[in-house]
């Protein structure tokens, strides 16, 4: 089951080669293929690659060797001679760039700051363009840090608009791949930006940008500590969630995910059972067919089931999956939160339509024993808003009648028109621009 619902194929076609490998290597700790599976696709995306001392160690893992092909010793040596060609020609300018008095000449006019170079140091445009093929030789080799200060010196010096987002996107790349998730983040902040505010040739080429961009905030979203909040302030826009349900539904899961185990997006998660419901014969994940069972289809049989299958999806996720280590004690939180959560729907949901419950089929929804079953319950009338009683000599749990105030009904119907007038607002905006820009 596990690997059935591995999206890793899917996710692959949407990262650049380096950020597969983190993906790989979660996959073979988990042992959810065979190992020789896995080095066989390392060693197919690093053909890829000028990552050939990485590809050797590969290589004779794979085959149980201590030699390797005559052909990637000859590659190795292309890569360095190319490596060492590419740094002479870079040479000057990063020479300029070492030299701190030098660089304090420099101002946020880039036009004053080309002149400068060629005037005084006689570095042009031959130059500049030499950094970035630099730059990304050395993210090719793998050497992240070096290709991340690379590429920022460059989009400070670059006047080529194309050129700089694309420096953009491969210092991006890199601050992941070093686990830098701050400064990620906000080079992520700076993508999107771009993204949103720039004219591309069609349409379909903006959504494609949104698509990546995406996929590779997955990276950022859950490992940073504020990440669940933040991947639904994206993923949850009118232009990014279109662009999920038509073009890559199955990153509903994580979106889905970070709803369930957040408390404070409890307003938007309505509208998002919406989005549930019209994508859940398109969209078979079971995260989002669990939220289905709840509440679109009212089936807690099938959510209890969907619950199991769940937490094994969540153990074998490479975003989910993340273990934390407390001296011999290993645990996955997200698995932890899941379940939590999890058991909150479906004992709420199954409260409010029940008038007099039985506490051993509750136990059974919930995947709990008796007592433990108990005290969830009691704990979920202390803390929620349901109105109920416990039979302790029956083993049920009476729910009181619970008629909504008129005037709390309106409230809660009209809370969201303002944000939806910002929206229309900011769209009747935007069109505006656009017009005038043509």
């Amino acid at each position: 089951m596990a690997s059935k619902y591995d999206l890793t194929p899917r996710i692959a076609q949407q990262l650049d080669i380096h950020l597969i490998f983190p993906l790989l290597e979660f996959l073979q700790e988990q042992g959810l293929y065979p190992d020789e599976y896995i080095l066989k696709a390392k060693i197919e995306l690093l053909n890829h690659t000028n990552m050939v001392d990485y590809a050797m160690d590969i290589h004779k893992s794979l085959y149980h060797t201590d030699d390797v092909p005559q052909e990637m010793m000859e590659r190795r040596a292309e890569v360095v001679a190319r490596l060492k060609a590419l740094e002479e020609a870079a040479a000057p300018l990063i020479t300029f760039l070492q030299n701190s008095s030098a660089v304090q000449e420099l101002r946020a006019d880039k036009q004053h700051n080309l002149q400068l170079l060629e005037e005084r140091y006689q570095i042009g445009p031959d130059q500049i363009e030499a950094l970035y093929q630099y730059a990304k030789f050395q993210f090719e080799c793998g050497n992240y840090s070096g290709a991340a200060d690379y590429l920022y010196q460059y989009r400070a010096l670059c006047t080529n608009s194309d050129r700089s987002v694309s420096a953009l996107w491969g210092k991006l790349a890199a601050e992941i791949l070093m686990q830098n998730w701050e400064i990620a983040l906000e080079e992520l902040n700076r993508l999107k930006e771009i993204i949103d505010s720039k004219s591309f040739s069609t349409p379909l080429n903006q959504v494609q940008n949104r698509i990546w961009l995406m996929h590779w905030s997955l990276f950022i979203f859950f490992n940073h500590d504020n990440g669940r909040t933040l991947i639904i302030d994206l993923f949850n826009q009118d232009k990014y969630l279109n662009a999920i349900q038509t073009s890559a539904p199955h990153l509903l899961r994580y979106l889905a995910i970070a709803f369930i185990v957040n408390k404070r997006r409890r307003p938007q998660f309505k509208d998002f059972i919406k989005v549930i419901q019209q994508e859940q014969h398109s969209c078979k994940d079971p995260i989002t067919e669990f939220l289905a069972c709840i509440y679109v289809n009212y089936d807690f049989d099938g959510a209890q089931e969907k619950m199991k299958e769940c937490e094994e999806l969540i153990l074998n996720d490479p975003f989910l999956g993340k273990r934390a280590e407390e001296g011999s004690f290993s645990s996955v939180p997200l698995r932890d939160e899941f379940l939590e959560n999890a058991r909150l729907f479906i004992s709420e949901t199954y409260c409010r339509i029940h008038q007099r419950i039985d506490m051993g089929v509750l136990a059974e929804k919930l995947n709990l024993n008796l007592e433990e079953a108990e005290r969830w319950i009691v704990n979920l009338i202390r803390t929620s808003k349901l109105d109920a009683k416990i039979d302790t000599e029956t083993g049920t749990v009476t729910m009181e009648p619970n008629q909504p105030n008129v005037y709390e009904q309106l409230i809660d119907h009209t809370k969201p028109l303002s944000g939806r007038t910002y929206k229309l607002v900011s769209q009747l905006l935007e069109h505006a621009q656009t017009q005038l820009a043509r």
